[in-house]
Order: structure tokens, then C-alpha cells, then sequence
């Protein structure tokens, strides 16, 4: 069994950039305990915040998050400006042992980019392929980014092969399922359990919007969660998900 989560982290900040909040976020992220993090909106540099809070962390928010915890990391750099820039992270207990970040941007003024690693998996004959994504918060965009999403996995990942897509879709019209789900097999975590839809994930503090996700291929579901509430919306305007999930026992270990 392994477990996974997927939150939009809003920069370190809470809703509205009140106060920063890294340090008590990654205690957080850390009682969720999960084998791989799917993050969005993760701070890779901002120098004028290195500048006005001294405890701004000195090393990049997924080096931050990850330390003495998940063994490895990776960035996918989406929004660069001046002062710094953000994108989405993965977070592992288990080797990465490829990344790459698609750039699927389709409004000049609103870069996006889908993180796919391939993640060396105990008990898992092939590796466990993950891709971390922060779609656009407008419809034609979104499909034209789940369009090049299936059209990359197709090419890239094997059609047998174990899949997780996570993070931050802006889909509260459920148009994942239609135009990435079906095309490559997938099942939604909340979904595949007694749940009929994507659990409402948005705003943290009352969710009323299904913009969080996790779609899965070639793993089973033993439990969700939604992470939400007050301690939740302090962090982010996004509620956290994670899940149990159960590999396929008949895969032979990895040599």
C-alpha cells in the first residue's frame, strides 16, 4: 500500500497573502504522511519575500517542504517574473527516477505546465509515472491542456503502465472525467469509492467547488480523505486530498 496527497499551497501564504504561513504548512504536510505529495503553487524563489519576512525558508519552498522527510524532489518552474518564480513540485519517499515538465501554457499572461515524473515503486514491476497539474481557470484552456496531457502520456507512458494525476484541475464542471479519464482509463479517487463525483475541494474553509483532484490507473483505492476546515483554510483557500491506495499484487517486485 502506499499513500498520496495533492494540495495547492498558495505560495506559503494564507487566503487573501495575510500572513505567511511555510513553516506551520509543511508541519501540516507532514502529519498527512503521505508516500508522494502532488503540490501546486509552490514558491521556487521570491526574493522581495526573502527580504520582508526573516523567516522566509532560504532554500526553494520544495527543497524546504521535502527535508528529512521525502527523499527526493522535483520543480517544474511554470511563472517566471522578476523577483522570483513558482510552478509544481512532487514530493517522494521513493527514488524519482525521471522528471519532466511540460510547458501546456495557452494564455500568454497564465503559464502552466504539467510535472510528470517516473517514480521507482516498491513491489511495482515498472515505475509508477505521476504527474502534478495546475490547469487554467478558463474552460477552452483547460481542454486544450487535457488534450496535450493525453496526447503526451500516450506517447510517452505505456498504456499498462501504473498512473497518478494530481493537483489543481479548476474543473468544477467535472470535464476531466470526458476529456482525460475515459481517453486514458483513469478513475478518480473519490469516484472510484461510494462517492458519485470529485469531492468539493474549494474554498478550504467551506468547500463548494470540485477543483481538486486525483485520477489513477493500474492502483485500487483503500481510503480518501478531505482535508478541510478551519486549521485547513488557515494555510490555503484549497483543501488537501489523500488517499490509500493498493498496488496491484500480481506485479511482480522490482530486482
Amino acid at each position: 500500500m502506499i499513500s498520496v496527497a495533492t494540495w495547492n499551497i498558495h505560495k506559503g501564504f494564507s487566503q487573501f497573502n495575510r500572513r505567511m504561513v511555510v513553516h506551520e504548512l509543511r508541519a501540516r504536510l507532514r502529519e498527512l504522511s503521505a508516500d508522494i505529495v502532488f503540490l501546486q503553487e509552490v514558491q521556487g524563489l521570491h526574493l522581495k519575500h526573502a527580504e520582508r519576512h526573516p523567516e522566509w525558508p532560504s532554500m526553494p519552498q520544495h527543497e524546504f517542504l521535502a527535508d528529512d522527510v521525502w527523499s527526493d524532489a522535483a520543480y517544474g518552474c511554470n511563472m517566471v517574473y522578476d523577483h522570483g518564480h513558482h510552478g509544481n513540485a512532487i514530493l517522494s519517499r521513493f527514488p524519482i527516477l525521471h522528471q519532466h515538465n511540460q510547458d501546456v501554457t495557452h494564455l500568454q499572461f497564465e503559464r502552466r505546465g504539467l510535472l510528470h515524473c517516473a517514480i521507482e515503486v516498491p513491489r511495482l514491476a515498472t515505475p509508477l509515472h505521476c504527474v502534478c497539474v495546475h490547469l487554467s481557470l478558463f474552460a477552452r484552456s483547460r481542454r486544450l491542456q487535457l488534450d496535450a496531457l493525453a496526447g503526451y502520456l500516450e506517447d510517452i507512458v505505456p498504456a499498462t503502465a501504473p498512473l497518478l494525476i494530481a493537483g489543481d484541475f479548476n474543473d468544477w464542471r467535472n470535464q476531466a472525467d470526458v476529456l482525460l479519464a475515459q481517453r486514458l482509463g483513469l478513475a478518480e479517487i473519490f469516484s472510484a469509492t461510494a462517492a458519485a463525483r470529485p469531492s468539493r475541494s474549494f474554498p478550504a474553509r467551506l468547500p463548494l467547488f470540485r477543483l481538486d483532484r486525483i485520477y489513477l490507473r493500474g492502483l485500487s483505492v483503500s481510503a480518501t480523505h478531505l482535508h478541510a476546515g478551519p486549521l485547513w483554510s488557515a494555510l490555503s483557500d484549497h483543501a488537501a486530498l489523500s488517499a490509500q491506495l493498493h498496488l496491484q499484487a500480481a506485479m511482480p517486485a522490482v530486482s
